[in-house]
């Protein structure tokens, strides 16, 4: 007979507590093995829970807005009954054929329903024709602000999503009080703060620093201009990855005091050694082919057990740091929807063949979106090649909770001085950002010294 069974979450990697975006079937429905259930979004990419198994889902037990970690119960679902393996010689009445199942053909389907957005915009025109009351009234000059203002311990917790629909109407979540578990603040949460503002009744702030004003770094507001004014204008949402990583990107750049140390590496016989590698995989037939970045990532990997401070993270205090054992590195991978960053596990115990085999595979599931959350933890330093594209130098901003990442921009080559006179070589910028917190300008001058020398002659690594 039929079985109750549980579908759960299954292995997420690092994350825990995502939140559910999506319920994709509803109670009656029949769901086939590995058919999505629901859709959870973590701060870098959206993950589909497949049923484990055929049958009809009796239970939804999580709602939209829930959070779920590695193992958490997403539904009870009657399990189809498999077909006996011998003839029994059980009664009848237990060998009773079970009730016909309704197909995934016939059955209903329940599609999610989204949450409409006209409150949003009647919450911006009415802010719009309130002007005579603002959430916070423009400083000039702004004021300074402690680093205290922007440690995590003391910033709003709420989703990327809430913060990107609070700066959307202007609203400062320090003053925003959270009504969720551990005082997470919700866009109902938001909402509320945006009527009691224009009823001319805001809250106080929950967790503002002190001096913290406006919209807790103490910053004139963002600038609200009608371009439709000047000319023809067209709106274009960004994409869901665009507008996660977007909010990453500002914590990251205002909370991590960055330094960006650029050098340069000579690549003339590494580049040599490329070009004759790929010549024998042509003829090999293996399909792999070797980039720079394949052999940049096996160089960091050696960097990294050189200076041991590079691959380590720093707790939320500022006061702790973790120096890892293992050396997982990530690579940015453009993609349609935006920028994601893949990661090579155990880079130092690969050959380059195998780390650019794996590089190959994982920048096609980012192309296609189908990367998970396990595909982007668990990383201990970064690269972004802008190699293929071009320019001389960028700052790259660090990967949180990272310490330190890399950018890569187009070779080219240049006149060196051999000591009697100027010869071709190819030359690769390199830009490394860390955190000065934990890294001195000396020790970031020294580890791109040592991972130039790894470029310019490959054999180091085997030191």
């Amino acid at each position: 007979m039929a079985e109750i069974k549980e579908a759960r979450v299954p292995d997420i990697g690092d994350y825990s507590d995502v939140p559910v975006i999506e319920i994709l079937v509803a109670v009656g429905d029949t769901v086939s093995q590995d058919q999505g259930l629901i859709t959870l979004e973590s701060d870098k990419a959206t993950l589909e829970v497949p049923s484990p198994f055929a049958g009809v889902v009796k239970e939804l037990k999580v709602k939209l807005g829930d959070t779920l970690s590695e193992g958490g119960v997403v539904a009870l679902i009657e399990a189809a009954a498999a077909a006996p393996a011998a003839k029994a010689e059980a009664p009848k009445a237990e060998a009773a054929p079970a009730a016909p199942v309704k197909t995934a053909e016939t059955g209903a389907r329940v599609e999610p329903v989204a949450v409409p957005a006209q409150p949003d915009k009647l919450a911006q025109r009415e802010i719009a024709q309130e002007n005579a009351a603002p959430v916070a009234a423009p400083r000039t000059p702004p004021v300074e602000f402690g680093a205290d203002s922007v440690l995590p311990d003391k910033v709003p917790y709420a989703t990327p999503a809430v913060r990107l629909f609070a700066r959307e109407l202007g609203v400062d979540l320090f003053q925003v009080k959270g009504s969720e578990r551990g005082g997470r603040i919700t866009r109902e949460d938001v909402q509320r703060f945006v009527k009691a503002a224009l009823a001319g009744g805001v809250p106080a702030a929950s967790g503002a620093p002190a001096g913290g004003g406006g919209n807790g770094l103490n910053l004139l507001p963002w600038p609200k201009v009608d371009f439709a004014k000047f000319g023809e204008v067209q709106t274009q949402p960004l994409s869901r990855i665009k507008k996660i990583s977007g909010a990453n990107l500002a914590r990251n750049w205002a909370m991590i005091p960055h330094v960006t140390q650029f050098d340069q590496a000579d690549i003339t016989e590494l580049e040599a050694l490329r070009v004759q590698l790929n010549k024998e995989q042509e003829k090999s037939r293996s399909g792999i082919k070797l980039t720079m970045l394949a052999f940049l990532l096996k160089a960091s990997a050696a960097a990294l057990k050189q200076f041991p401070d590079f691959n380590a993270s720093l707790d939320a205090t500022g006061e702790n740091l973790t120096v890892k054992k293992y050396f997982h590195i990530g690579f940015a991978a453009d993609t349609p929807n935006g920028l994601v960053v893949p990661v090579i596990r155990d880079v130092d115990r690969k050959g380059v063949l195998q780390v650019a085999q794996e590089m190959g595979e994982l920048a096609k599931k980012a192309r296609d979106g189908k990367l998970g959350p396990a595909d982007m933890s668990g990383g201990c330093f970064s690269i972004s090649s802008l190699g293929g594209i071009g320019g001389t130098a960028f700052t790259p901003i660090i990967n949180a909770p990272e310490v330190a990442i890399l950018g890569v921009s187009k070779s080219s080559m240049q006149p060196v001085w051999d000591g009697k006179q100027f010869v071709p070589r190819l030359t690769l910028p390199l830009s490394l950002s860390y955190d000065h917190r934990v890294i001195d300008g000396a020790a970031a001058a020294r580890f791109t010294t040592y991972l130039a020398q790894v470029l310019a002659d490959m054999r180091r690594v085997l030191l």
